[in-house]
């Protein structure tokens, strides 16, 4: 088997992903537009569009997987630049034959009552949940037609080193450790799942690996709820600080401000993940990968170096 691997991206994802595979002796390289240096040793790193099924193919030609780890960090920009780049994608997995393993995320099944399973359907309301089903939705297709091999691992909202701006706690953190009040979207006191990057790069890399993964998607190992007061105060408890109040933004003040504020009108559509429990069942990829998420007090210090080191 070829010990070739493309990883496309270079976020928190990306560069887990890179680092476990280069661990275990693979020969990585990672794609970005800027084909800037990500700190892993022995990765290679390669300056390209994505989007460009040619280059793309280029590079992966051989290749064992294909990891998509890309992550359009503007919300606003998800209906110009993700189909492009998840066509070519598509098309680079057929032609080269590498298994074609998706970091998805939770939006897919839009609204629900009771914790997430695989089991449920995909059947999101807002824009960019559609937008992320049916780019699983044209994987499992390709899939189950015989052209390629396709996988999808998806996570709650991220914690763990590098999620800066991204993520819900560590957006408000800097904030809390110089013991400032902070103020979160939606309900303060609602259970929420977080799922540490580590544990999607590790779930991720094995569901890739064993063929009989294939073709589905796999809820990432992840921890026990907490709220989002509860995730912010645990982190602080890590750095040895005190508890900051945290207020919630109500979600039609969040809908009012994005009338001028388009980030906020499209945090608006996702209000439902942080007004009623979003929460995570994550047992079948825990009874079929033999993965447990890493502990919960270490994900809060792994978040707080990866913000004292960014």
């Amino acid at each position: 088997m070829s010990r070739h691997h493309v990883v496309v991206g270079a976020g928190p994802v990306g560069r887990h992903v890179a680092a476990h595979l280069a661990d275990r002796g693979e020969e990585v390289v990672v794609v970005t537009r800027s084909g800037r240096d990500t700190g892993q040793p022995g990765v290679r790193h390669e300056a390209l569009d994505a989007s460009d099924a040619r280059a793309l193919t280029r590079v992966t030609e051989g290749a064992a997987a294909l990891y998509n780890c890309a992550n359009p960090g503007d919300y606003t920009q998800w209906e110009r630049v993700w189909p492009p780049l998840a066509d070519a994608l598509l098309t680079t997995a057929e032609r080269t034959g590498a298994v074609y393993g998706i970091t998805g995320n939770l939006y897919p099944y839009g609204p629900v009552d009771g914790p997430m399973h695989e089991d449920l359907p995909d059947a999101a309301t807002d824009h960019k949940g559609v937008l992320r089903a049916r780019m699983w939705a044209d994987a499992r297709a390709a899939h189950e037609a015989g052209r390629l091999r396709a996988v999808e691992v998806r996570g709650s909202d991220y914690v763990g080193p590098g999620i800066g701006e991204n993520g819900h706690v560590t957006r408000v953190l800097p904030g809390a450790l110089q013991g400032k009040a902070v103020t979160v979207i939606g309900r303060t006191d609602r259970p929420h799942t977080y799922t540490d990057v580590q544990d999607v790069a590790r779930t991720l890399v094995a569901a890739v690996d064993d063929p009989s993964s294939h073709g589905r998607t796999w809820n990432v190992p992840s921890n026990p709820p907490r709220t989002q007061e509860q995730a912010l105060t645990d982190v602080l408890h890590a750095a040895g600080r005190p508890p900051v109040p945290v207020r919630g933004l109500p979600m039609g003040l969040v809908r009012a401000i994005g009338l001028v504020t388009p980030l906020m009108r499209e945090l608006a559509q996702l209000g439902y993940q942080w007004t009623a429990p979003y929460v995570l069942d994550d047992r079948q990829a825990r009874a079929h990968f033999g993965i447990e998420p890493t502990p919960w007090d270490e994900v809060c210090r792994r978040t707080l170096s990866g913000l004292v080191t960014a």
